[in-house]
């Protein structure tokens, strides 16, 4: 009985102390650092600065193809070797002169690369391949829960997690911006990440970026109550990551 009135006590101190760092934090917005993130900060523009040549061009994530993704691939100077080729289950293309290439892994400007040392060691004179992406159909995000129109899309170039719900059409009427549970599997183990999109916006914290094969789902009680013993000591200040299965 001791200890557990002990622990209660501990975990209310925790919650106190949290609540004074965040008004101490929402107190200093109007000069200095802005919510928990210290890299924002307040400025004195009246309106936001446009972007430079260099924001509007800068590089994006390589995309990686994989199964299922439909490709067109052209020839410079021979029409007759253009052809739109969809990858197999099992990563691979076939595509006259070059055989059966495994491109599972590959961006396409290296699909490009390697369909030129094919076709020129099958004596096709200075080739010069291009490779473009038809269909995405292997880098996906697949985003559920209370958005307007649940689904799995194409990840090409950089997204956040705010990019990913707008392209699931937003958040519903009545969505839990609080209750977002990004899923990930790096290297065989499995993690889930809970995140507030209020704070996000509100600058508390930076906006994650997603990858190919998370799944997002929004506002689902289900999803949530992983997190429940953790966000009884941390609350929603930062993000709350779970280990939540070891690779085999």
């Amino acid at each position: 009985m001791m200890l557990s009135s002990f622990s209660s006590i501990a975990l209310n101190a925790v919650r106190v102390m949290l609540g004074a760092i965040l008004a101490v934090s929402l107190a200093a917005c109007s000069s200095g650092p802005v919510g928990q993130d210290p890299s924002i900060n307040s400025v004195t523009y009246e309106s936001l600065p446009p972007p430079e040549r260099v924001d509007l061009t800068a590089a994006e994530r390589p995309y990686y193809l994989g199964p299922f993704d439909k490709l067109a691939i052209e020839v410079f100077g021979l029409s007759d070797m253009r052809r739109v080729v969809q990858v197999d289950a099992s990563g691979r293309i076939s595509y006259p002169l070059a055989g059966t290439i495994e491109v599972a892994g590959r961006t396409p400007t290296e699909l490009s690369r390697l369909l030129e040392e094919r076709l020129r060691a099958a004596y096709v004179r200075d080739p010069e391949v291009t490779v473009n992406l038809e269909d995405a159909l292997s880098q996906t995000v697949t985003v559920g829960g209370q958005v307007a129109a649940p689904g799995a899309f194409p990840v090409i170039g950089t997204m956040t997690l705010s990019r990913a719900i707008a392209r699931a059409g937003g958040l519903t009427e009545l969505a839990k911006k609080s209750d977002v549970v990004v899923f990930r599997t790096v290297g065989g183990d499995r993690y889930a990440g809970l995140y507030n999109l209020q704070a996000i916006h509100r600058g508390n914290y930076q906006d994650p970026e997603i990858f190919a094969n998370d799944v997002i789902i929004v506002g689902e009680s289900a999803s949530r109550r992983l997190f429940r013993d953790a966000l009884g000591a941390t609350g929603l200040l930062s993000p709350v990551i779970l280990l939540t299965g070891r690779g085999g």
